[in-house]
């Protein structure tokens, strides 16, 4: 029975989130499956630890979702139309905070509608290029520094991030890390549909597919660590027995303190000041990030 009719009743957030954390981890399993054989990586050598990895602000420079928006805007990816849409609909939802069922439906249905039409394959081949062009010098040196230290311990390293599977698969592997857990977009024969599977991974979303990676894989959680720069991934660090804040916003620096996590601050000053503003728009929320898409298309016409 589909969850959205079940006696009639809208299904609990809760239950959305887990539905994306499922399917996040089912694709992230797939691609590193398919990523080890064709580049016929060995299997890790501690089989029960890994690390997890927020992107945006944690391992990355801004949000990786507006640079991978700008960059498609800048190819003519979609249409002004497309982005007007779904950035409206998702500034309502996101930063209006109105997590309500009717707008977790709404946000779920619409999707990433711009996409739909393209292929798998197509939306790769830029996003391939987009990293070499607007990603790679957004690295975090400290924080990769800390991956390379979990990889060099023989652990798995994954990243975890709102932004589509498919575009997170690439930074990963440009990383040298063994995948990513984001939010799935569905597809039919290799061709978007332009709708979620389950919601956007954000929040409680993320907690959900470490847990579900996690119980497939084999991991042993009280041994696994995240890192992340937001108070929004409180839940993903909550669930592993080690949890890192990396350039952590107010409210998660509180709580680390609180909670005696450790603090790591790979940032300064000024340049500080500057990310913090792209991770209230993108971070975990797409919607910023595809505006300020249309934005630059719109200088750029």
């Amino acid at each position: 029975m589909s969850l959205w009719r079940g006696r009639g009743k809208e299904p609990a957030l809760e239950q959305i989130a887990t539905i994306a954390g499922e399917a996040s981890a089912e694709a992230a399993v797939a691609l590193e499956q398919a990523e080890r054989e064709r580049e016929r990586i060995p299997p890790p050598v501690d089989l029960t630890a890994a690390a997890f990895f927020d992107v945006d602000n944690t391992m990355m420079m801004g949000a990786s979702i507006f640079h991978f928006a700008r960059g498609m805007a800048a190819r003519k990816f979609f249409t002004s139309s497309d982005l007007a849409k779904f950035a409206l609909q998702q500034v309502v939802f996101r930063i209006g905070g109105r997590e309500t069922n009717d707008g977790i439906r709404n946000a779920r249905e619409s999707g990433l509608s711009f996409v739909a039409g393209h292929s798998v394959a197509e939306l790769m081949s830029l996003g391939e290029d987009i990293y070499d062009e607007l990603m790679a010098d957004k690295i975090w040196p400290g924080t990769r520094s800390l991956a390379q230290m979990h990889l060099d311990a023989g652990q798995r390293v994954w990243l975890v991030t709102a932004t589509p599977v498919d575009l997170a698969t690439i930074i990963a592997r440009r990383l040298g890390l063994s995948g990513a857990l984001g939010t799935v977009l569905e597809s039919e024969n290799g061709i978007y549909t332009g709708r979620l599977v389950g919601e956007m991974l954000h929040g409680p979303a993320k907690a959900h597919a470490v847990r579900a990676l996690a119980a497939r894989e084999g991991l042993n959680l009280r041994r696994c660590t995240a890192y992340s720069d937001s108070a929004n991934d409180v839940p993903m660090l909550s669930v592993v027995g080690t949890a890192v804040a990396v350039n952590p916003d107010g409210s998660l620096r509180e709580a680390a303190r609180k909670r005696g996590w450790e603090i790591r601050d790979f940032r300064t000053g000024r340049k500080a000041a500057k990310i913090g503003v792209p991770s209230v728009l993108g971070a975990g929320a797409l919607a910023g990030a595809v505006a300020a898409g249309l934005a630059y298309r719109k200088r750029g016409t």
